[in-house]
């Protein structure tokens, strides 16, 4: 198997960020990923979660 794909690597991140990632999964993506996709990713989806908790917090204390 080649690389794995931009939507894998994001599918992957999330079910990791909230806890869901398979054994077999997470084993897939350390055989076949690429650790900077991991980190970009990563860095990309928690930068959304804390601006969008941010934008929910705001909107509501206002």
């Amino acid at each position: 198997m080649s690389k794995l794909g931009l939507i894998d690597v994001i599918k992957s991140v999330i079910a990791a960020g909230i806890g869901i990632q398979s054994k077999k999964n997470r084993e897939l993506d350390f055989e076949h990923g690429s650790l900077s996709q991991y980190l970009i990713v990563g860095l990309i989806a928690t930068l959304l979660f804390i601006i969008t908790i941010v934008f929910i917090v705001s909107t509501v204390t206002n």
